[in-house]
């Protein structure tokens, strides 16, 4: 590193910064691996070089010691504006200071094969304005220092941060200094200028990696999101909320294998300053076929056979010991742990990586594995044989084992139960793989799964109805509500206009809805989940009720409702796992893939 020197007085960008809303965080990545970039110009969240990877900034769960790269005015101030740059996923954000106006513009090139690279551009738009560029680097997760210098490379130099197997390279058009273990560039931009900076990736025991070209890669980061939005077959009157939400789940897949990720980040809570903080960086079995469903249904075929060929290579020749999740390339060793040196978003610890949920028996992933691979049937996807052959295995499984009690939809951490939900889900695998032998050459026993799924179907209706209340109920023999029985006419077990369907669905919404109409999924005050605390609106929940209102012929409050949705969605058009009605805030990870599906397949219904 340089030695060590003062900076410019008059820029006064506060270091230590508190970590902004949930909400207030803008999303780029590369089909590999996201960041969050905060008003303030600071990216306070990237793992590199995958989803799943140790995070280099991780200030996002702690403070400015664990890692952050902020480029502003010399203003502690959030950016005035901020877009995506069309149908993108390249973000700009503009401050007006005394002396002018300035463009920060932040992106991660679609990498293929090549390393991760993180650009930033600052525009001068008018007059002449201070900047600072402060990077602190900080490998696994905030914990470790790493050794940074320069280096010459090409006639230019170049800063480097080593730790262990990771290095990161940053390059830029101004330059560098260090002090108190970060890296500065203070500079100035004037209207028409153009100042770039980027941060690579490399192993470290590999050579440097290539000197990125900012202004090519920016266009042709540009031109691949124009190109692939231009796939989109849906053009009803939600299309610049539909765009956005497959725009955030293109981003939220993981290209080299199709497998789809939750959320790009670890530990955002459901419940602020407490303990339901989970790790989402991973590929739900459940997220990843609703998203399959959205994919297919609005024209992207590429990524719907790219995640059921992640799917065939997941399950392998195990479909016996289905897991509810894997790694994003498949991996079954998803152990849970907390990192005691990270205070916790707003305080809300511990912070987790790993998830233990991932050797939970849930028993409705049955149901959606098979019903995705129907609809890749149903919609056209070439035959796979060693897809029909898994369906086939699952439901020889599921015959022998859909009695058992589970831990269900909402992963509980409490005993397992009869799920109704569960149970539903287990008669949509063997109805769907009774259609598939009906209607294919595939062979089968065929009358043993007739009668099998009018077992489930007459089993669910005695055990998990309640009479009195004209109402399906969580689990069986118990009285409260779960928001996953409004899937019960999605899924076909009922038509919508069944008495049972329309008392569900009304029980729901009057014993489930929050003040301003959102729907929890069931109440924690039971201890069904065993764990402590509360927890927000869950948004899916809340687009399932519209779906559902829909379907029973209540179209006009659907529409409202779904309106409503849309409004709390962050002025870039992204969604949280949860909304908070008491704090009125998102909470929980971001973006969630779980938000954003039914965002499209309710725009589809109600459009």
């Amino acid at each position: 590193m340089s030695p060590a020197r003062t900076p410019d007085p008059l820029l006064t960008l506060l270091e230590n910064h508190v970590p902004a809303r949930i909400e207030d965080y803008a999303l780029i990545g590369d089909m590999q691996t996201a960041a969050l970039v905060g008003r303030d110009g600071a990216v306070d969240w990237l793992c590199l070089p995958r989803f799943d990877s140790p995070a280099v900034f991780a200030g996002l769960l702690g403070t400015d010691e664990h890692g952050f790269w902020r480029i502003a005015p010399g203003v502690a101030a959030p950016a005035h504006r901020r877009r995506y740059r069309g149908d993108s996923l390249i973000l700009e954000q503009e401050w007006d200071t005394a002396e002018g106006t300035v463009r920060v513009v932040d992106f991660m090139p679609p990498r293929g094969t090549a390393a991760p690279q993180l650009i930033r551009v600052v525009e001068g738009v008018t007059g002449t304005v201070r900047m600072r560029s402060a990077v602190r680097m900080r490998f696994s997760y905030g914990r470790v220092v790493p050794w940074v210098h320069k280096v010459a490379d090409g006639g230019r130099t170049r800063t480097v941060a080593v730790a262990g197997p990771d290095s990161v390279w940053l390059d830029g058009e101004a330059e560098t200094y260090g002090q108190d273990l970060t890296t500065y560039a203070d500079f100035t931009v004037t209207a028409g200028e153009r100042i770039a900076f980027a941060l690579t990736w490399q192993a470290s025991h590999l050579g440097a990696p290539e000197q990125p070209d900012a202004e090519e890669a920016l266009a042709a980061t540009e031109g691949f999101w124009r190109d692939w939005v231009a796939q989109c077959t849906y053009q009803g009157p939600y299309r610049e909320a539909v765009v956005r939400s497959l725009i955030t789940l293109k981003g939220l897949t993981y290209a080299p294998t199709g497998g789809i990720v939750a959320a790009p980040t670890t530990s955002l809570p459901e419940d602020i300053g407490g303990v339901r903080n989970w790790d989402y960086r991973y590929t739900w079995l459940r997220d990843a076929t609703i998203t399959l469903s959205s994919l297919l249904r609005t024209g992207y075929r590429d990524e719907a056979r790219a995640w059921r060929e992640w799917l065939l290579r997941a399950v392998a020749g195990d479909p016996e010991n289905l897991q509810i999740m894997y790694g994003i390339a498949g991996e079954r060793e998803l152990v849970e742990t907390e990192l005691d040196w990270l205070p916790g978003y707003e305080g809300s610890r511990p912070v987790r990586i790993g998830n233990g949920a991932a050797g939970q028996l849930q028993l409705d992933v049955y149901g959606e594995v098979v019903e995705a691979l129907h609809l890749a049937q149903t919609t056209g996807l070439a035959r796979n044989d060693h897809a029909h052959l898994l369906q086939l295995r699952l439901i020889s499984w599921l015959e022998e084992h859909w009695r058992e009690p589970d831990e269900g939809i909402w992963e509980v951490r409490g005993p397992r139960r009869h799920f109704v939900h569960s149970k539903v889900m287990a008669w949509v695998a063997v109805d769907r793989t009774v259609k598939l032998l009906e209607q294919t050459a595939c062979e089968g026993p065929l009358e043993r799964w007739r009668a099998l799924r009018d077992e489930i179907h007459e089993d669910v209706c005695t055990h998990g109805y309640d009479p009195d209340r004209n109402t399906f109920t969580q689990s069986y023999g118990s009285s409260e509500l779960d928001a996953s029985l409004l899937l019960i006419p999605q899924v076909g077990f009922l038509p919508p206009d069944d008495k049972r369907v329309i008392g569900t669905v009304e029980a729901i919404q009057r014993e489930l809805s929050t003040e301003d109409g959102f729907v929890l999924r069931y109440p924690t005050t039971g201890g069904v989940d065993g764990l402590p605390g509360d927890e927000g609106a869950f948004l899916a929940c809340s687009f399932w009720l519209a779906d559902a209102l829909a379907m029973i012929g209540r179209g006009d409050e659907a529409r409202e409702l779904f309106d409503q949705l849309l409004s709390i969605r962050n002025d870039l058009g992204l969604l949280a796992e949860e909304w908070d009605p008491r704090l009125r805030r998102q909470v929980g990870n971001f973006p969630q893939a779980f938000s954003h599906v039914p965002l499209i397949d309710t725009a589809l219904r109600l459009g």
